[in-house]
């Protein structure tokens, strides 16, 4: 296999290599945060290393810019772990099984974290460098933006004298981002006493849905699991009578749920098996075309002694799982394309007593966002939900004449004689956390081409990666 150190520019990829070799799912810090700090004592460099594992590297400008004013460079240490069925992996133990395939790097069978590895091992490349002109650098490493930008919160933004920042958590090497969506965590709880009921058992598994990332695929017709087993549910409440055991789909609130397992008891198993079957074609006629691999597998496992949801909270759920808004809610009537408002329930967990369903919300505006908490809040008091709101972060507003954007397009121009697209992203950035804390902050966020993050089809553009480090190399010698 070739070595992803054997492959060039310079440091990246051997730097990436070493990156995905290390435990970082968000919540484990401690690693990857330590192979930070090893590697600024390692190149004599100065930093900080906080209580949430946040590191800030600094390095001097060279020579000529020594009085330039400074620049951050910034990325995210954590990364999504996902995994396709079936692959043995511990995550908090083990590192990536990384491979080149022609133009990609890709992991087998899980997540590859270049959402946000590879803008660490681009930042890690740049410090170490001595033969590159750049200002002062403020190399900013965050940690668990992936569940709530909670290193990005705690940084101490009293450290950092730039104005201007990089942010290299982008997914499009044709796009320059310059704006994004704040957003939250609703949490809906179900609290329930169990009842023992002696009938046949059913499982039911949604698979082979595409998945993807809350924000950026959102407005991509890819299927919600658990909303799909809700509309099953309903439809197969009317037609013969059941009881729920349990009903798990997704694993963070962040990722469009791929799968749903639900299990069930009835006394006519064959009768609803061919309810649901019929209906599943159905459902397959009509999002063919965005989710082919779509498919429901049944398993009937025999009648026995099974501890159920009570009625009240089976209604609930139900209800909660046909009417509750998720998707698009709303697109901006000022930026052509962009979606303005959306939420995501990227987890729903069955307890020994309680229920979990975990939205994502995002809104480019702090009214809209509001206005979509309060309805949640009000169709949870209607259910006989608790429900808490939590994990708040503030949009990045769009900043007009911005030197830092202008500098990137006219690179970008000259590089490839072509304009780069300028968009704003209904998708959360840390970049809307700084912007929130340094006044008159000037920021653009750029990256690689990659593909399908936060799903095991993860892959990042080799070709792209490099076109991007060296346009970033270019703007530091341009900040003079």
């Amino acid at each position: 296999m070739q070595k992803l150190s054997q492959l060039k520019p310079e440091s990246v990829f051997k730097y990436f290599e070493e990156i995905t070799s290390i435990p970082r799912g968000s919540g484990d810090m401690e690693k990857i945060s330590s192979y930070c700090e090893e590697f600024a004592k390692k190149n004599s460099l100065k930093y900080i290393r906080d209580v949430a594992n946040n590191i800030i590297i600094f390095k001097d400008g060279t020579k000529g810019y020594e009085n330039s004013e400074p620049v951050i460079l910034q990325g995210h240490l954590d990364m999504v772990c996902q995994k396709e069925e079936g692959v043995d992996i511990d995550f908090e133990k083990e590192g990536l099984d990384i491979y080149v395939d022609g133009n990609f790097i890709k992991a087998r069978g899980t997540t590859l974290g270049a959402d946000n590895g590879i803008a660490v091992a681009m930042i890690l490349s740049v410090l170490e460098r001595n033969d590159i002109s750049h200002p002062p650098i403020e190399a900013v490493f965050t940690t668990d933006e992936e569940t709530g930008m909670f290193g990005a919160k705690g940084l101490s933004f009293d450290k950092l004298k730039s104005k201007k920042m990089i942010n290299i958590d982008s997914e499009d090497d044709k796009v320059l981002t310059v704006s994004c969506a704040g957003g939250s965590d609703f949490v809906m709880t179900f609290d329930f006493v169990r009842k023992s009921v002696v009938n046949e058992k059913i499982t039911i598994s949604i698979e082979g849905l595409k998945g993807g990332h809350s924000g950026v695929e959102i407005n991509s017709h890819r299927q919600n699991a658990n909303f799909l087993a809700g509309r099953i549910l309903n439809f197969a409440k009317e037609k013969c009578d059941f009881d729920i055991i349990s009903i798990d789909g997704g694993e963070k609130g962040n990722a469009i749920p791929d799968f749903c397992k639900i299990n069930l008891l009835t006394n006519d198993a064959e009768k609803i098996v061919n309810i649901i079957n019929d209906y599943v074609k159905i459902i397959k006629s009509e999002i063919i075309n965005s989710e082919p691999d779509f498919k429901v597998n049944i398993t009937k496992e025999g009648k026995n002694t099974f501890d159920v949801l009570d009625d009240k909270t089976k209604e609930n759920l139900l209800f909660l799982l046909f009417l509750a808004p998720n998707g698009v809610v709303s697109m901006s009537d000022k930026i052509e394309g962009l979606v303005e408002t959306s939420l995501n329930l990227g987890i729903l967990k069955t307890e020994d007593e309680k229920i979990i369903a975990h939205f994502t919300l995002r809104s480019n505006k702090e009214s809209a966002m509001a206005f979509l908490e309060q309805k949640l809040f009000t169709l949870s008091k209607k259910i006989n939900a608790k429900c808490e709101s939590f994990g708040h972060y503030p949009a990045w507003e769009f900043k007009e004449n911005s030197s830092l954007q202008n500098l990137y397009q006219n690179l970008y121009k000259e590089k490839f004689n072509k304009d780069i697209k300028v968009e704003a992203i209904h998708a959360g950035l840390e970049c809307g956390i700084f912007a929130s804390k340094i006044k008159n902050f000037d920021c653009i966020s750029i990256g690689p081409e990659m593909y399908d993050i936060h799903t095991p089809k993860e892959r990042v553009s080799i070709s792209s990666t490099k076109e991007i480090y060296e346009l970033v190399l270019k703007v530091l010698e341009e900040l003079k």
